[in-house]
């Protein structure tokens, strides 16, 4: 484990078998991720939808079986562990969903929901402690109390985000991991539920791995940046690096894509539009060389690896920059 990191992931891979028009396929995921959190840092992953983040985050949590790799917390492997070991780690890194009512059983009170990790491991000593921790979880969220007596159809889908919150906070956790938690919420409602978070991050003193497909997002919260695309890192870096200047051709066109309102400080480069390859045949070389204005023929068969770019700590995977 590397320096102060409290969750270190190393060479990631999760792969799907999948049946398409009668045959059945290998989907490869994620291809060898590599990342590190540091104590109290928020670190975001980025890219388009199918890159492979969300499969990083659920892998994580013990959701996802990885292929192979390995994941560990505080120094200890999670990938593999059980009893004791998988509950300590099960409670310290907890997440936050993208869909607030798929992840919400709509049988169960909002009290409930927001207990339930409690409840599973006798987290509470009395009913009085479990109401007032409902109460206190509730309110830390910006929600009333009486909220706890409610269904997820009586909320709305910013209440519904706030809850999904509650119930990663509840008990207190090391990490949490939020997978396009404002996503699928108006763009009020999104900069409320990103202030809530970075205030619990602040008073709770949280780690957090913040996966969007929104780069302008991920600039809000983010102190570091990953950028995936196919299932593979193409860039890391601080996140004021990769806005100011990306190396990556792919990370040129997210930040390119960034709406502002002076178009002459926009980052020069293409706004994608292109497809990228299909997971079901992967291209040999670089992933995203069919779409890149400086791909080579070295790209073509030649698969870029991570590599240091400068003394900042930033990687790129990339021939030719």
């Amino acid at each position: 484990m590397s320096g102060d990191a409290i969750l270190e992931i190393r060479d990631l891979k999760v792969s799907f078998r999948v049946r398409r028009a009668g045959r059945k396929y290998q989907v490869q995921a994620v291809d060898g991720a590599s990342l590190s959190l540091a104590e109290g840092e928020v670190l975001g992953i980025v890219g388009e939808s199918g890159c492979g983040k969300t499969t990083v985050g659920r892998s994580i949590v013990g959701l996802v079986q990885p292929d192979s790799g390995a994941i560990s917390f505080r120094g200890g492997e999670m990938i593999g562990a059980g009893g004791t070991k998988l509950r300590e780690m099960r409670l310290n890194v907890r997440m936050v969903f993208q869909d607030p009512y798929a992840s919400l059983n709509p049988r169960r009170t909002i009290g409930d929901a927001v207990a339930e990790a409690g409840d599973i491991n006798g987290f509470f000593k009395s009913r009085a402690e479990r109401s007032a921790a409902i109460s206190a979880t509730l309110t830390a969220v910006g929600l009333d109390p009486s909220f706890a007596a409610r269904y997820p159809y009586e909320l709305s889908g910013g209440q519904r985000q706030r809850v999904g919150i509650a119930r990663a906070i509840l008990p207190t956790p090391s990490i949490v991991i939020a997978d396009e938690p404002v996503s699928a919420l108006d763009v009020s409602v999104q900069a409320q539920v990103l202030n809530l978070m970075m205030d619990l991050r602040e008073e709770l003193r949280l780690s957090m791995l913040f996966i969007s497909h929104d780069l302008g997002v991920i600039g809000q919260i983010s102190s570091r940046v990953a950028v995936m695309y196919m299932g593979r890192i193409v860039e890391q870096a601080a996140t004021r690096a990769v806005l100011d200047q990306p190396l990556h051709p792919y990370t040129r066109a997210l930040v390119a894509a960034i709406p502002k309102p002076d178009p002459t400080k926009r980052i020069l480069g293409a706004i994608e539009t292109g497809e990228p390859p299909s997971l079901f045949k992967r291209p040999p070389g670089c992933a995203y060389a069919a779409r890149c204005p400086l791909a080579s023929d070295r790209c073509l068969v030649d698969v870029p690896q991570l590599r240091p770019a400068g003394t900042d700590g930033r990687a790129v995977a990339c021939h030719n920059v």
